[in-house]
């Protein structure tokens, strides 16, 4: 029997035809749209990378204190256009820690020579002086505020001479060295006039003078150091001539006498010669500088000359002017006896001559020294003088949290008495890339000198890719610090802009390369960077920082590093970090709630190097000149 349809086979069969095409239409349809979903989601949403670095003032005010941020705009900030080629993603689930902004009374905080907690120790030798950080617990978790009315300061050079009196609002150095023409008020500004207590005809006449008795110009001397240095003119003239000068003076009554030296874009540490040895490696200076610095060289069995002659490189000079020099003329003014002053001469003549100094000159108000090139024939003059004796078993270059000791650091034994110890250096500029003596020698274990020709070509490279998105050449940048410096590279390929570095070397690093720095030609310090740096505020307009939080995310709270740089970098600063993709993430989960803002991006090698480049910029804010501690 026939089956029985309901329809015509015809309408059936255009129904199944129908049902077919409807099929084929929605799986088309959504691949379609799964395609263009996934291609949606794999898009990065477009942003303004430039957006990061223009100046901005603070979101909102952090929670905390209540402390409104104030904010401005300028056209002179610089756009950074780093590209990379994957973005990573951070977990902010548990939202990002805000740090609010600290009381205004702390705009000038130094941490570790705050004079408060300074005055409980004992003030023998000028002991409470020294550094004396803050324990775990009295550290701040807050940031430091700038002045209400912070300006960018004044681009080198003409920031040598000028500085806005918001920046640094102390007149007293003003009126107490009047009529020695350190420092001058004239309307929103302050002008250095280049002068000093034993310079009133001017910073430049003096070292013309110093010029005439030991050859300044001839790149034999390029590294130096000014013990009390006031606002640091000597070390600001004294580049012009190629000469970088570390200039250290303390935090005391003359307020801020280092923050004037760095606001001028000169190199300079809050310091002192007290107890402890000074931050700096041994043979580190071509040139030791005092003028009218206030130090009892004849004091405590000369231990200061000592010091000085630790640090001192072979060959060097020593320059004193001011009391005792030229004491039969100034002895009034000086409101001293004759006796006096003769006795304290005659006691550092003395001190010198046990060291075994030459005495190169005494004209007008300068007298120098000079120290031996190597120690053959102060050898055998211990062996009748025996004191001060010369030390035994000793880290010439452990200075970091030294006793000063009253004996002679040895230097390294040489074969004939024209020798100079330790190895004789190249002149200014063939130095800076002269194969250091340290490293000639072997003395430093596992650097030889191919990786040190190797160093520099990589930090000819890495500055070559810094370069396209930094300003290095236009004066935005002038005092850069490395926190981690290692052989000096990084300050090398900067030689040719109008820049200068402060190399630091971790204290607790496994190699110190401190002494190959100076043996460059190049200025730096020791720093346990779990402490703070001895400072002022705002005194850094870029710091670099590869593989710091590397060596310390172990040791103490990488944010209190963090708050520490944002502490010495200026407003607007910028910070370049080096490390694994899973530090940088962790510092800017930080620096974010620092309204630092920042973007991580590849390697100059490309993106398949596990090393990763973290750009960094601080926002510009200041704080309420109303504010109170409460």
């Amino acid at each position: 029997m026939a089956k029985e349809y309901s329809g015509s086979p015809k309408h059936h069969q255009l129904e199944a035809k129908r049902k077919r095409l409807s099929w084929i239409l929605g799986v088309s349809g959504l691949c379609i749209l799964s395609y263009i979903f996934g291609a949606w989601q794999n898009t990065p949403a477009p942003t303004n990378r430039s957006e990061a670095y223009n100046r901005v003032g603070c979101d909102v005010p952090p929670a905390g204190n209540g402390v409104p941020l104030s904010s401005s705009s300028s056209p002179s900030s610089n756009t950074l256009d780093f590209q990379s080629h994957h973005q990573v993603e951070i977990n902010n689930s548990g939202g990002v820690q805000k740090f609010p902004p600290c009381d205004m009374s702390y705009s000038e905080y130094t941490p570790c020579q705050d004079p408060v907690r300074g005055r409980k120790f004992d003030r023998t030798m000028l002991k409470y002086r020294e550094r004396h950080c803050p324990a775990k617990e009295e550290l701040l978790h807050c940031q430091i505020p700038a002045p209400p009315k912070y300006k960018t300061p004044f681009k080198w050079p003409q920031s040598r001479d000028y500085a806005w009196y918001d920046n640094i609002p102390h007149r007293a150095l003003s009126i107490e060295k009047a009529v020695q023409n350190w420092i001058q008020v004239e309307g929103d500004r302050f002008r250095f006039p280049g002068g000093g207590t034993m310079f009133p005809r001017g910073a430049d006449a003096y070292i013309d003078d110093i010029n005439e008795l030991i050859p300044l110009t001839s790149g034999s001397i390029r590294t130096a150091i000014d013990t009390g240095c006031g606002v640091a003119s000597w070390g600001a003239y004294l580049l012009r001539r190629d000469i970088l000068a570390m200039s250290f003076a303390p935090r005391d009554t003359h307020e801020a006498q280092v923050q004037f030296a760095l606001e001028r874009g000169v190199p300079a540490m809050i310091g002192i010669m007290a107890s402890q040895r000074l931050p700096y490696p041994a043979r580190a200076f071509d040139m030791a500088h005092c003028s009218r610095c206030l130090i009892p060289w004849n004091k405590f069995d000369g231990m200061y000359l000592i010091e000085v002659d630790r640090v001192l490189r072979p060959g060097g000079y020593w320059i004193l002017s001011g009391p005792p020099i030229r004491w039969k003329r100034y002895w009034r003014g000086w409101e001293r006896t004759q006796e006096d002053l003769k006795q304290e001469q005659d006691a550092i003549e003395g001190v010198a001559k046990s060291l075994c100094w030459k005495k190169v000159i005494e004209k007008n108000d300068l007298a120098i020294w000079q120290k031996p090139i190597n120690h053959i024939e102060c050898n055998k003059r211990k062996k009748v003088y025996k004191t001060p004796h010369i030390c035994k078993s000793d880290n010439p270059d452990a200075a970091w949290y030294r006793n000063m000791e009253t004996c002679i650091t040895p230097l390294p034994e040489a074969s004939s008495s024209d020798e100079v110890a330790g190895g004789a250096l190249e002149k200014w500029p063939q130095r800076a890339f002269a194969i250091p003596p340290r490293i000639s020698t072997g003395s430093i274990p596992g650097i030889s000198a191919e990786n040190f020709r190797e160093d520099n070509e990589l930090w000819k490279d890495r500055v070559t890719h810094y370069k396209r998105n930094l300003p290095l050449a236009q004066g935005r940048y002038r005092n850069i610090m490395d926190m981690n410096a290692y052989l000096g590279g990084f300050a090398a390929a900067l030689v040719k802009y109008p820049v200068w570095v402060m190399n630091v070397v971790p204290a607790n690093s496994n190699q110190d390369t401190l002494g190959v720095i100076y043996e460059r030609g190049f200025i730096g310090t020791y720093q346990d960077w779990c402490e703070a740096f001895s400072t002022y505020p705002r005194t850094y307009d870029l710091i670099h920082a590869g593989g710091v939080f590397s060596i310390y995310q172990d040791r103490c709270d990488i944010s209190y590093i963090l708050l520490e740089m944002d502490r010495i970098l200026r407003p607007e600063g910028t910070v370049i970090f080096r490390d694994t993709v899973e530090v940088l993430v962790k510092i800017k989960a930080i620096t974010d709630g620092m309204r630092w803002k920042s973007q991580i991006m590849d390697h100059e090698s490309g993106p398949f190097n596990p090393e990763k480049i973290l750009v960094a910029v601080k926002n510009y804010w200041t704080g309420e000149a109303t504010q109170k501690k409460n």
